[in-house]
């Protein structure tokens, strides 16, 4: 009995701390199972910040794509093509030879141009020699009319010297006239009356005859001296008019001093004239020039290293200045055009890191943020939006941010402009 009794009481006992053992277990595991959430929350929540913290790190648009200057080539001059080496995406360097323009006529220009420039700069050695030339013989000219005036001065002087003796000399004349003209008048008479003394015996015959003789003696000397008196009246006329002359060789000397006096005037003239004609010699050496650029623009050659398209230069073809003939794709210096969101550029900033894909190839490129765009690129459209009509929607614009490429990324020249892109901007 008491070993019946014993085992009914260990029986009660086990049954008693049954249930405690369990009661305990399962709040240990109810515990448990708490914390393993309070774990998996924590480590949501730290991965959701985590995950938030890279996402919020960048931002990234697929509405990217490669950038670069795209090179028309065209025709500074017109003519004929004679030459068209090169093809539609062929790889040229710069400098090499994309097309030839027949440049005979452009020859011929030049050849023009230097021959009237050659005439030009003659025709200033010219006036340039003849500057000092001038102002010597304009000095030359007043030393000589200087000379000239004087002499004629002299002269009048002696002129007047010698028609005041030729008017003394007129004047004697006369009075000698008037003498013979007495004393002959004196010797008629004598004959008039020797005649009837004569005739009636009362003198000598000799007597008469003398007195004729007289008197004939008497009008031969009024002969002479009228003769005389004559030649001093034009002695008096021939001085005069040499004083006339004198007095206008002093009025010539005089308009020769005036004219040689605007020597200063006559040299500038000429220094004016070269100076035109210096002008003008530069004039012709710009036509060379000019001449010279054209012969050289019938060569066009590549500007950059790239790819040629859009070729349309054919042999036999007559080209007008402006006319594009093809284009040249830059392999270098190309970037990446993203048009993001403008609520993508709060945080963003010039020189942010930048990784980006490109859908050709399956690598990476790295560059740097070049600038943010000035405008969105609706209103660098043709057809600008106007939100100051009625019908107004608000749209998400989107700015164009440029994007360089880091130094070697592009080493293997195969990035094309126009591929589509995929950038990635680092805002921390």
């Amino acid at each position: 009995m008491a070993e019946i009794v014993e085992e009914k009481s260990a029986a009660v006992k086990e049954k008693s701390v049954l249930p405690r053992e369990r009661m305990a277990w399962r709040k240990r595991r109810k515990l448990g199972r708490w914390l393993l959430a309070l774990g998996a929350m924590a480590m949501a929540a730290a991965g959701g910040y985590f995950l938030w913290r890279y996402f919020s790190s960048y931002e990234t648009t697929d509405d990217a794509q490669i950038d670069g200057n795209i090179n028309p080539i065209s025709a500074r001059i017109s003519g004929y093509i004679t030459e068209a080496p090169v093809e539609d995406e062929q790889r040229v360097k710069a400098g090499d030879v994309l097309a030839r323009i027949d440049p005979r006529d452009y020859q011929v220009a030049l050849a023009q141009a230097q021959a009237e420039l050659r005439n030009a700069e003659a025709a200033l050695e010219n006036l340039q020699i003849q500057v000092p030339i001038t102002g010597e013989e304009v000095s030359a000219q007043l030393r000589s009319a200087m000379a000239a005036r004087a002499n004629a001065e002299a002269a009048l002087a002696s002129a007047q010297r010698q028609l005041q003796g030729a008017q003394e000399a007129a004047a004697a004349a006369e009075a000698q006239v008037k003498e013979a003209e007495a004393n002959y008048k004196t010797a008629a008479d004598n004959v008039e009356r020797y005649r009837a003394l004569a005739e009636k015996n009362e003198i000598a015959r000799q007597i008469y005859d003398t007195a004729a003789d007289q008197a004939e003696a008497s009008r031969a000397t009024v002969e002479a001296r009228r003769a005389a008196a004559l030649q001093a009246e034009q002695n008096v006329g021939v001085q005069q008019a040499a004083i006339e002359q004198a007095r206008q060789q002093i009025v010539q000397a005089d308009a020769s001093i005036q004219s040689a006096r605007t020597g200063p005037q006559q040299v500038a003239s000429r220094q004016a004239q070269v100076k035109a004609a210096a002008a003008e010699a530069q004039q012709k050496q710009a036509k060379v020039e000019q001449a010279k650029l054209n012969l050289s623009y019938t060569t066009i050659v590549s500007p950059v290293t790239g790819i040629v398209g859009m070729k349309t230069a054919q042999v036999g073809q007559n080209v007008a200045p402006g006319q594009q003939l093809m284009a040249v794709t830059p392999l270098e210096g190309l970037w990446v055009t993203a048009n993001f969101k403008e609520t993508q550029l709060r945080r963003m900033r010039p020189g942010q890191r930048v990784t980006f894909t490109v859908d050709a190839y399956g690598r990476e490129y790295k560059g740097r943020v070049y600038e943010i765009g000035g405008a969105t690129g609706s209103r660098f459209s043709i057809l600008p939006p106007e939100n100051a009509t009625g019908n107004y929607v608000k749209v998400v614009q989107r700015i164009p941010v440029r994007i360089v490429l880091d130094a070697g990324e592009n080493a293997d020249h195969r990035l094309r402009v126009g591929m589509s892109a995929t950038p990635k901007v680092y805002l921390h």
